[in-house]
């Protein structure tokens, strides 16, 4: 049986594990320039040392304006490149496998003057109203993640994840409710992002894996759910995305009808329902701290990867800590042995 420890490979990515680190932002860059830092570097390197499989850089965007906030990590300028090998040069030397996740935020770019969008429908009544995009300036987006792609690629990363949830971008485009254009891009409201997947495999070695990050479930009055998220993924996985990492959420103010679950695990039923329905490899997220919790998610097989995202940001050990809960053979670094009880 399959379990936490269990080595993975798809494609060209050939894991130790099942642990995920998943993407979450810093806001750490210190001069708005959207270069990684020291800051970045301790806080990967330090993960992948705490025996990590696939560590996941946090959102990392394609242009200036596509940021959450000026802190962010950017990737629209051959600048950004060095210090981002660094981070995965170094991981690498302590048999994590990193990849980084290509975004722009969308109507959710807090520090742009004028945000861009499908469509110019604020995200609350506290947020900027964005601008439309033009049809030739959504084509011109879709050219910013393939020169993205490319410098990540030059970087040396493993895998590419795009961001398509959260209500971020790529996410307004293919919801129905921030997407009401009346061009191509409203008519076809995944035909934003299947662009971009075409866009980023071109610039992708054939043996690297797409993963893509979704929203499987909206939590706003008349947003879509689990079987529109299914569809949507179908077209995506068409045009190309290898694995999918299923979160849900962040469309809009939550409406009272469609909060969010605060158990744990529960958003794995999404990935599994996406993982049976696809027949493709799934990477579960939230509240998945719990060791034996993250085994049996593998064990039952409702997903191939496991991400542990608050967890890490507590622990940079989690991934040693579990396997010494889960005894479980892992590589321990020879400096830490003595920590680390082996049963």
């Amino acid at each position: 049986m399959e379990h936490l420890f269990s080595p993975y490979t798809l494609k060209s990515l050939e894991l130790k594990n099942r642990v995920v680190m998943p993407p979450m932002c810093q806001y750490s860059v210190t001069n708005k320039d959207g270069i990684a830092t020291d800051w970045h570097y301790v806080h990967y390197v330090s993960r992948a040392i705490g025996g990590a499989g696939l560590i996941i850089i946090e959102m990392t965007d394609v242009e200036p304006d596509g940021r959450i906030s000026d802190y962010d990590l950017g990737l629209w300028s051959d600048e950004h490149i060095p210090a981002l090998k660094r981070i995965v040069d170094a991981c690498h030397q302590y048999g994590a496998k990193v990849g980084i996740q290509i975004a722009h935020a969308g109507r959710k770019a807090e520090d742009a003057e004028v945000p861009v969008a499908p469509s110019a429908i604020p995200f609350d009544e506290n947020s900027k109203t964005p601008r439309e995009l033009s049809t030739e300036e959504v084509k011109e987006m879709v050219e910013k993640f393939r020169l993205a792609v490319r410098r990540a690629v030059k970087a040396g990363f493993d895998v590419i994840e795009l961001h398509g949830a959260h209500g971020y971008l790529i996410h307004q485009f293919h919801s129905a409710y921030t997407n009401q254009r009346t061009d191509e891009y409203g008519r076809e409201l995944t035909k934003f992002g299947v662009e971009i997947i075409k866009a980023a495999k071109s610039e992708m070695p054939a043996d690297m894996p797409l993963i893509m990050r979704i929203s499987a479930k909206e939590y706003v009055e008349g947003g879509y759910g689990i079987e529109e998220s299914i569809e949507i993924s179908k077209v995506y996985q068409q045009a190309g995305v290898d694995m999918f990492h299923i979160s849900a959420g962040g469309e809009g103010p939550i409406a009272a009808a469609g909060r969010p679950g605060t158990h744990v695990a529960y958003q794995v039923p999404l990935a599994r329902a996406i993982k049976q329905e696809l027949n493709i490899p799934v990477i579960a997220v939230g509240r998945l701290d719990e060791p034996a919790l993250a085994n049996s998610v593998i064990g039952n097989e409702e997903a191939d990867l496991v991400a542990v995202g608050r967890g890490m940001l507590r622990n940079p050990y989690w991934t040693l800590e579990a396997a010494t809960v889960l005894r479980k053979e892992t590589e321990l670094p020879k400096q830490y042995i003595t920590g680390f009880p082996r049963n």
